[in-house]
């Protein structure tokens, strides 16, 4: 008699993605907006960038004007919050914790969503998923869903069926549903539902007669490769069960760094860019310093808003600095060159730095001539711990030690406590 057949612990990838992150976040902490339509809104309470479902059922678009909502939200009963970043980040942190548990290889992808290196049965598989699953939302109060597959582009289209088809459960491992069942999803669904695929690339595509993403999938990697890109091709190969993109560690390949914002009170003087200038030369030191990194050019920039036609300018300035460096008063000098181009009395809606040409920390170590008593002493290091454990305008230098806050941060009327990251603002639970 021969042996039953063992089930092979295959290596796989799991997605692990926010449901609605932003609403899902301020929902664990007010359990009366369960249930109710809920928007966050950009910047300066612009538009809507997040929409809980029942927001979506509304026919609310992403990007909705918040100034065309106003007016029908008592009558929605539309709960409209402004972007509580510290709450979302927080939130995030502790997620990717958690995830952390479950394995060694992680990889966050953005604020609401990782990878994860993962291995064992179908069943060991899905069992992994919903433990996932059942643990954040306990543990930190969010939903997610959970995508697993032998490649990270099967993940997220595993992630992304498990989101839409309740039969799920939130919960999909690829390899466990039928295979007439997974190709029917790719015939059904534009490769435009693809990851790392826009709508240019789709009508490229269209025009050779791949409109799906099954398509896509049966398409000669090679001739993808010749007529797009290896990136395409990797995403053909990856449908294919191919592994081609790999796990990364930190997410801290960039070239450039920028800093930018638009303003709730319009500018009208050299003073206050001059503040604003400052503010970003600290931001970008510290944030280079987190990441080990030091700069050789910085641009500053200002711009009056597009809809003001009385007033346009737009200076900007490119300082080559003398050497690499993350020192916080050498990039807020290079900043404030951007001031002898700034006009007094016209209203700047925006203003911000970028710092390019980023090369690892000591890879050129300068002469004692040319060394900064700043570096030397890690001051951009200890403005990032300040702010880190303090909370952003608990620390600055020179016209960027702001105290209170200036008039022009990000116009914020309708944000929520900030729960876990301050002690005034912690949630209080009444008893019955």
């Amino acid at each position: 008699m021969s042996k039953p057949a063992v089930m092979r612990r295959m290596p796989q990838i799991a997605h692990v993605d926010v449901n609605c992150f932003y609403a899902s976040a301020e929902r664990a902490f007010n359990p009366a907006l369960e249930g109710r339509p809920v928007i966050v809104l950009s910047n300066n309470d612009g538009c809507a960038v997040t929409r809980s479902p029942e927001a979506k059922a509304l026919g609310i678009a992403m990007g909705e004007p918040w100034f065309k909502l106003a007016p029908r939200a008592k009558e929605w009963g539309l709960v409209a919050l402004s972007s509580n970043y510290e709450l979302y980040g927080d939130i995030s942190a502790r997620v990717m914790e958690l995830l952390g548990r479950y394995s060694a290889w992680l990889e966050v992808y953005s604020i609401d969503e990782a990878f994860l290196g993962v291995k064992g049965t179908p069943d060991e598989l899905l069992a992994l998923g919903r433990d996932m699953k059942a643990t954040v939302r306990r543990n930190v109060g969010v939903p997610v869903c959970v995508g697993i597959g032998p490649t990270k582009t099967i993940s997220k289209l595993a992630n992304k069926w498990a989101k839409n088809n309740p039969a799920f459960a939130g919960v999909c491992h690829w390899d466990s549903v039928p295979a007439a069942d997974r190709e029917g999803l790719m015939r059904r669904l534009s490769v435009i539902e693809i990851w790392g695929v826009a709508t240019r690339l789709t009508k490229r595509l269209n025009v050779l007669g791949i409109h799906s993403i099954l398509d896509l999938s049966r398409a000669d990697p090679v001739m993808i490769r010749d007529r797009f890109s290896v990136v395409m091709m990797r995403t053909v190969l990856e449908l294919q069960g191919t592994p081609c993109i790999p796990m990364e560690e930190e997410r801290i390949g960039r070239d450039q760094l920028i800093f930018s914002r638009s303003f709730a009170t319009p500018i009208t003087t050299a003073a206050g860019i001059r503040q604003v200038m400052s503010v970003y030369g600290q931001q970008a030191s510290a944030r280079l310093a987190k990441h080990g990194l030091q700069a050789k050019v910085l641009t500053a920039f200002a711009g009056t808003s597009h809809f003001n036609p009385n007033d346009t300018s737009y200076p900007t300035v490119s300082v080559a600095l003398p050497m690499p460096t993350a020192d916080p008063v050498l990039l807020t000098r290079a900043a404030h060159a951007l001031l002898p181009r700034i006009v007094e009395g016209i209203r700047y809606a925006r203003a911000g730095i970028m710092v390019t040409d980023l090369r690892p920390t000591g890879n050129q170590a300068p002469l004692s001539l040319f060394e900064n008593p700043h570096e030397e002493r890690h001051i951009g290091t200890l403005l990032e711990d300040v702010t880190k454990k303090y909370g952003r305008g608990s620390i600055g230098l020179g016209h960027g030690g702001i105290r209170g806050g200036p008039d022009w941060t990000m116009k914020r009327d309708m944000l929520s406590p900030r729960y876990t990251t301050h002690w005034d603002e912690l949630p209080l639970v009444k008893a019955a």
